[in-house]
């Protein structure tokens, strides 16, 4: 305990104060299971928010990146890299998608969609003043243009004007994003399931009417899978379930498993109409070592059969979810699908998640009142019956 509190101190003595961070050490990790300093086992229901798809201490993914890091693990995008292309071939593949580009984080992501529906509609018109339309409850990442389409006002009252032109509808209300629309709408953004906003998944009478009005006004859909991705919610991207697929999509967290990497995609008709050599660029995006982590994780997926994984434990954990708050008063709703599931409770979760945390258990809130559950994709039925247990004991 004691070199854990040092470091601690250290810590808060050398960073700059972003997090108001849990006070553990997390030192080493194994399938579902983290373990602090102090060798405390913990069971994990938060993935590194929702990043470790496939669980801790992978052999087969940690093999990959030895193996990569000893050939090679940087060159710069002006020259080519067997990983990159092996990743994007796969990712495609899953994905539906004609062309990829691969960046460091999700936040990188839709800033670089941004930039593409931006040109896009440049290239149409010549004009610099068109419109995208967000959510409110949104969250889609903290640089100023992803900040831009976050639509909570918190996040962004400190950094306005941002991307000015930029308007909030209501998730799940096709009447008031046909509200917003005008000649200078170029796109229309959302998480297919809505994560730091409240776990809230898209209707399908929704997605299906928003792709319907930007087939109708010209108007680009994208949809942000950079939490909801990646086979969280039973489909390797959500908006699968529905066949409704978007013009750019982006993806980040579980596609590298930890290791710093997102992507932005597109249909090969948007790639043929905007963003061109000089556009956009990374100096680390897509480079060996990432694509190699990229590559293997993807790989892992198909061979390990992780969607079904999902769909079998995702359904459980529903079940279970459902018993738990039918017999607590104190909660208000259960909302989610696959391994992306919330609880909401008419207060603040923080006393329940740090009483979790006493008892050896990992979860993350989504916003004040909201407890998230976002395990690895790897979890069985027994870990979320202990994870209930666990839970309950809280509650009680």
């Amino acid at each position: 305990m004691e070199k854990m509190n040092s470091l601690i101190n250290e810590a808060e003595s050398l960073l700059l104060h972003t997090y108001n961070r849990y006070p553990i050490v997390f030192d080493h990790g194994d399938g579902v299971r983290l373990y602090d300093l102090n060798g405390k086992e913990y069971l994990d229901f938060v993935a590194g928010i929702s990043v470790f798809a496939l669980g801790y201490n992978n052999k087969e993914f940690n093999d990959a990146l030895k193996a990569q890091i000893d050939k090679i693990i940087h060159t710069s995008n002006y020259y080519y890299n067997e990983p990159a292309i092996k990743a994007a071939k796969r990712l495609l593949k899953a994905s539906q998608m004609d062309r990829v580009f691969f960046c460091n984080s999700g936040a990188e992501a839709v800033e670089g969609a941004i930039k593409t529906v931006l040109k896009h509609a440049f290239l149409k018109d010549g004009t610099t003043d068109h419109e995208i339309i967000a959510m409110e409850h949104s969250f889609h990442g903290r640089t100023l243009g992803a900040l831009s389409v976050t639509g909570n006002p918190k996040y962004r009252e400190a950094f306005e004007p941002g991307l000015a032109r930029v308007k909030y509808a209501k998730m799940n209300d096709l009447e008031s994003v046909k509200a917003l629309v005008n000649d200078k709408t170029c796109a229309i953004i959302f998480e297919t399931v809505q994560g730091e906003g409240g776990i809230y998944p898209a209707t399908e009478e929704f997605i299906k009417g928003v792709r319907k009005l930007c087939d109708e006004k010209e108007i680009l859909l994208v949809l942000d899978e950079i939490q909801c991705g990646m086979g969280r919610t039973g489909y390797m991207f959500a908006w699968q379930k529905y066949g409704v697929k978007p013009d750019v999509m982006t993806v980040a967290k579980a596609l590298g498993c930890g290791v710093p990497i997102g992507a932005f995609l597109m249909t090969q008709e948007i790639a043929d109409s905007s963003l061109v050599a000089g556009d956009h660029g990374s100096t680390y995006g897509g480079n060996p070592f990432v694509c190699a982590a990229a590559d293997k994780v993807l790989e892992l997926f198909e061979q390990n059969n992780i969607i079904d994984n999902v769909k079998n434990v995702g359904d459980y954990l529903y079940e279970r979810l459902e018993s738990v708050a039918r017999d607590h008063s104190h909660i208000v709703a259960h909302r989610g699908v696959g391994l992306i599931q919330g609880l909401e409770f008419d207060g603040p979760v923080s006393p329940i998640i740090n009483a979790a945390l006493e008892h050896g258990l990992v979860l993350i809130n989504a916003g004040s009142n909201i407890i998230r559950f976002v395990p690895p994709l790897v979890i069985s039925k027994q870990d979320v019956d202990e994870m209930i247990n666990i839970l309950l004991e809280c509650l009680d």
